[in-house]
């Protein structure tokens, strides 16, 4: 038989190859994620999964991704391809006590725990080796309540930490306590730059005129729907917010606010929904969302719990007038982590990559959204 009488097979063969092959099924889009609502244009999908506990979120000069926690561990997320999701999940470190605060720095990445912070060096090159990192810092008060870090470095080039109340209300047993600090990024000359702060664990620098913007959790256990939770501008070093007299900044303690003035201390920029645990805000900083978005404030909500019905569970959004300085509104951006009143997954920080997407951590659906805009 000649050549040309193979013809015909040799070109049949892929036909009748895949119909005793089966086909590799599409993949379905995700249950959870098709139940998040966003404004018209964005999307949302997963940079990763099997982030164990995911919270704080910091990007290294190279785009990887890493990511606090409150379990023991820290990870680092790569995108080599830039693809949009990450390459793997790695074990950057592990045996930690509670590292939640994670921050990048000349190359360092800065690990916050409940009692000390840490700086693994030249990070970038040593992603699997769990490197032995050098101790920051190791005088942080080491009780668990509020002990959640979540640290940044300033427009000042100081690194941030707050101090959240050992309680639900009480008077701090020590200064630090009910604090947001700041120190050198080599650990020396910590000092107290707000007081009166009940818990915060998020908080970001204004672009434009670099004020400290950041959230407090309302206390506990004064009815379904006080105290509000708070959202706070810092425009300079000195500054108290009221804690644990005032909550909101109208809120008394009923207890500790006898003899004292609301008007004493600063009022919150905004009031935000009562327990819903204000988180981990961002300004977006990037280019990719439409222009109505930059320099605004997302806000993650993890979600409430001492309350008869839920709220919270989302991602809401507070706009800023002309200036920068006042919050004029506050509306959601993304909701559907709550399905009535079952949550399957707790927002909990943001970030804003260098292409203009953003990064949203999740500690009970142990992931980490990407959030982009298409038009």
């Amino acid at each position: 038989m000649t050549t040309r009488h193979f013809l015909p097979i040799l070109l049949l063969a892929p036909l009748l190859l895949a119909a005793f092959v089966p086909s590799r099924p599409t993949a379905a889009p995700d249950a959870n994620l098709s139940k998040i609502k966003l404004p018209a244009g964005f999307t949302i999908s997963y940079f990763a999964q099997g982030v164990k506990s995911a919270r704080e979120l910091a990007v290294g000069p190279d785009g990887t991704v890493y990511v606090g926690t409150k379990d023991d561990k820290v990870y680092a997320l790569p995108d080599r391809n830039k693809d949009g999701r990450a390459d793997e999940v790695v074990t950057v470190a592990t045996g930690l006590n509670a590292p939640n605060g994670v921050a990048v720095r000349n190359g360092s990445l800065y690990v916050a725990e409940i009692n000390r912070i840490l700086r693994y060096d030249n990070i970038a090159t040593r992603l699997k080796q769990k490197p032995k990192p050098a101790v920051v810092y190791d005088k942080l008060p080491n009780k668990d309540w509020h002990g959640y870090r979540y640290i940044a470095f300033g427009p000042d080039g100081k690194l941030y930490v707050p101090v959240g109340a050992p309680c639900n209300s009480c008077l701090p047993e020590e200064p630090i306590y009910g604090t947001i600090n700041r120190l050198n990024a080599d650990g020396t000359g910590l000092e107290v730059f707000a007081q009166g702060v009940r818990n915060t664990v998020g908080f970001d620098w204004s672009p434009q005129d670099k004020a400290l913007w950041f959230t407090d959790n309302g206390r506990d256990m004064l009815g379904d729907n006080l105290p509000a939770d708070e959202l706070n501008r810092a425009a300079n070093a000195g500054l108290h917010f009221g804690f644990p007299y005032f909550f909101a900044g109208d809120v008394p303690d009923p207890q500790l606010s006898k003899g004292r003035s609301a008007d004493t201390y600063q009022k919150p920029a905004r009031k935000l929904g009562p327990h819903v645990a204000a988180l981990g805000m961002k300004f977006y900083t990037g280019k990719q969302f439409p222009a109505q978005y930059r320099n605004q404030i997302l806000i993650p909500e993890h979600g409430s719990w001492n309350r008869s019905s839920k709220i919270g569970y989302r991602i809401m959004l507070v706009k800023l007038d002309a200036t920068g300085k006042q919050a004029i509104s506050y509306e959601p951006f993304a909701e559907g982590w709550l399905q009535g009143q079952k949550p399957w997954g707790r927002p909990v920080c943001l970030l804003v990559l260098p292409d203009g997407s953003l990064l949203v951590s999740d500690d009970q659906n142990d992931a980490v959204y990407r959030i982009s805009y298409k038009g």
